[in-house]
């Protein structure tokens, strides 16, 4: 349901940073293609967890935001988050390790 390497990160900001339309998702996670964005929302919306709102506007407007189902997994993108904040030196390190050759 949340897995893959950029579900956690969309959760995050739509979490913590309310609702986004799609360009505003994609400029706060570098790395992402606009491919996997789109297949990444579109699987957390089959899921119930994001609600995509589509507005008949010119030029087209859609928003994401988190359902209420949804926004049940926000302790838990916190904990990460805070894990995340309390590892990461070790976690840049392995990566630097892996970039030289080691593990």
């Amino acid at each position: 349901m949340i897995g893959g390497k950029w579900k956690v990160v969309i959760l995050y900001h739509l979490t913590h940073d309310g609702t986004h339309r799609f360009a505003e998702l994609r400029r706060r996670i570098p790395g992402v293609s606009e491919r996997m964005l789109t297949q990444q929302l579109r699987e957390l919306e089959d899921d119930g967890i994001v609600h995509r709102e589509v507005y008949a506007e010119v030029p087209p407007k859609v928003e994401y935001s988190m359902t209420v189902y949804g926004k049940t997994l926000r302790p838990i993108t916190e904990v990460m988050c805070e894990w995340g904040l309390k590892h990461i030196k070790r976690l840049k390190g392995k990566e630097g390790a892996k970039k030289r050759g080691k593990q």
